[in-house]
């Protein structure tokens, strides 16, 4: 009998720590990576719970990180301190087109500061063959992920490689001095003197364009661009991206003369989505570059593809709009 009540009152005490621990294995049972803190406090916190979020900021924020990157940036939903690099000092030829910066050698990097006093840096960079594996090691000196290491444009010359960044951490200041350093180890010009601004037309039926493609394009740099944004909140981590970091489709219109267009594009998809979108783009007439993930801990997981067509630009952009129209979007604001 009193082994009986020994062993009932161990059961008892035991009881708890077995639904702790089957808390915490769940997530293993189920196929699912367990936090790190899970076992070692009896807990899981949901994924929801502990999300850090963007916090509005000003230029004035960030001058620090502009002085760090040598050029100015400027503010993007509020939120997102957007520096751009283009690759002006490159001529770069694809199928024949003499690709201008803005179509698809334009490196940017996004500044974002988060309710726990955090900042994330992300972006995507413009390298050479030559400077990449240089431009690799910086990034690691500095604890910079690279997130992708890819290719936006087919038989290019010379050859060149786009580069996802990613950096979280307390201290802005060192994630800036990483870019910069990595920055260095490439011939990235130095920001451009202020010049009067570029015109606002194409040569190009951006009325057309815009029906077709259901948002109101704008004008980069003689580039005629229309963008939209996921519908759904994506995070990374721990923190909540903002609208288009990341997870924007871009529909690039460079003019080639009488309405005609070479487009290079990015569409963001989930991977239910993926084949529908890949169909839709060779229905086109697009050929495909290559298929791939910006991030590493994206939920929902995306997935991206870059793709080229030369032909009229209105026509082209009825005949992409089925590739919109299969991914979860909306006009970018």
């Amino acid at each position: 009998m009193a082994g009986d009540r020994q062993h009932n009152a161990h059961s008892r005490a035991g009881a708890p720590r077995r639904r702790v621990l089957a808390a915490a294995l769940a997530p293993m049972l189920a196929g699912a990576p367990t936090p790190a803190h899970a076992l070692a406090t009896g807990t899981v916190r949901t994924r929801s719970s502990g999300l850090a979020t963007p916090v509005p900021t000003t230029l004035s924020d960030w001058t620090g990180v502009a002085n760090t990157l040598g050029r100015t940036g400027d503010m993007k939903r509020n939120v997102m301190y957007h520096t751009g690099f283009p690759r002006r000092d490159l001529q770069v030829i694809s199928h024949g087109v003499i690709v201008k910066p803005a179509l698809a050698l334009g490196s940017h990097v996004s500044f974002v500061r988060y309710s726990d006093g955090s900042t994330l840096a992300m972006g995507d960079v413009v390298v050479t063959e030559q400077e990449l594996q240089s431009f690799s090691d910086a990034l690691h000196e500095h604890d910079i992920q690279q997130t992708a290491i890819h290719k936006h444009l087919l038989s290019q010359t010379p050859d060149i490689w786009w580069i996802h960044v990613h950096a979280h951490g307390y201290d802005t200041a060192a994630l800036a001095r990483g870019v910069r350093a990595a920055l260095d180890r490439t011939s990235t010009p130095p920001e451009m003197p202020v010049s009067p601004a570029p015109s606002q037309s194409v040569d190009l039926d951006t009325g057309g364009i815009d029906t077709a493609m259901g948002v109101r394009g704008s004008v980069d740099d003689g580039i005629y661009k229309s963008v939209f944004v996921r519908r759904e909140t994506i995070t990374d981590g721990q923190v909540v991206l903002p609208p288009g970091l990341g997870s924007t489709s871009a529909f690039n219109f460079q003019p080639l003369g009488g309405g005609r267009a070479a487009i290079n594009g990015d569409c963001a998809m989930i991977a239910s989505e993926v084949q529908d979108v890949l169909k839709a783009l060779r229905r086109a007439g697009a050929e495909l570059v290559e298929l791939h993930n910006h991030g590493l801990t994206d939920e929902p997981r995306l997935f991206f593809t870059h793709f080229w067509v030369v032909g009229d630009g209105a026509r082209l952009a009825r005949a992409l709009r089925p590739a919109v129209a299969a991914t979860n979007v909306v006009p970018a604001g």
